[in-house]
């Protein structure tokens, strides 16, 4: 069997929770270039076509975005600049250098009233800035004509930066009493998942006299998350009992209109599995059992 070439990679991104599983999961691909807002302001087109140029990758994996979803309600237009327009301009800066390009995407481009999960066919329709800048930055890369992923995935956590499982960690141990809401679903998915998973993708497109050249026939959308589903709730309550604390905090239930917030959560978040499983024989384990290997690399790290 031919040795998969090395390539060099452009991440950006680096800090937030994918990225840095990003910057693990891809170096056996090749040389990987890694960049946060230290090094380059998304929201601004020059440094981010300077920064392209510089590199000048074989493949650009944005991990990059704006995610201050109810922050974005008052700042749409640095979530715009950064969720869609430089998503646009990497595909621009990638054309020309005849490079690949890997988004990831979000559940909140679809506001939640579907009935059943979503699949890459369901039309975007957001609720909130957050969601239809997303919606907007993946569109841009889909029509762009570079080879591409755009990987969709939900509710991301992992053992750093903020999320439900630190927050939940943190509380559980400061609080008696926790309201937490039972009618938003959707499947909990480990950062380091979404990069393994898309490091493995990557390694099936890599080829020793051709590069990145499947990954051509393979562009596409395509949804990227933990099997299973739960509620906010569901999840809040297999963290706790994680913990196995002596006296854990009490866990009621409340409905999503109890627990307002600046931008409108979708209550349906599970996305379809098939299209991955087909192209690549891949699924994701269940959201239960991938929180256990999470916790459990909490010991080994």
């Amino acid at each position: 069997m031919a040795t998969p070439p090395s390539i060099k990679i452009l991440l950006t991104g680096k800090n937030g929770q994918v990225g840095a599983e990003l910057r693990n999961a891809l170096a056996p691909l090749g040389e990987v270039v890694a960049c946060g807002s230290a090094e380059c302001d998304f929201s601004k087109a020059s440094q981010l076509r300077e920064l392209v140029q510089r590199v000048r990758p074989d493949l650009i994996v944005n991990a990059a975005a704006y995610t201050a979803v109810d922050k974005a309600e008052e700042e749409a237009g640095l979530a715009k600049a950064v969720n869609t327009d430089a998503p646009a301009i990497l595909a621009e800066e990638a054309k020309k250098l005849h490079a690949g390009l890997v988004h990831f995407s979000t559940d909140y481009v679809f506001d939640g009233s579907k009935d059943g999960p979503y699949t890459e066919e369901d039309v975007p329709q957001s609720g909130n800035v957050y969601g239809a800048t997303k919606a907007e930055g993946d569109s841009a890369v889909l029509a762009s004509g570079v080879p591409h992923f755009v990987f969709r995935t939900t509710w991301v956590y992992g053992l750093r930066g903020k999320n439900f499982l630190l927050t939940m960690q943190r509380l559980a141990r400061e609080r008696d009493e926790l309201k937490i809401v039972d009618d938003q679903f959707g499947a909990p998915t480990w950062s380091r998942s979404i990069a393994q998973t898309t490091a493995n993708i990557l390694t099936q497109m890599l080829d020793a006299d051709s590069g990145l050249a499947a990954m051509e026939n393979a562009s596409g959308l395509y949804n990227l998350s933990c099997s299973g589903q739960t509620s906010w709730f569901g999840f809040a309550q297999a963290i706790i009992e994680s913990l196995e604390l002596p006296n854990p905090p009490r866990l009621i239930a409340i409905p999503t209109s109890e627990f307002p917030t600046p931008a409108v959560r979708p209550k349906n978040s599970v996305l379809s599995h098939k299209k991955i499983r087909n192209a690549f024989g891949i699924i994701l384990p269940d959201w239960a059992d991938t929180l256990k290997s999470c916790l459990n690399s909490a010991v080994k790290d």
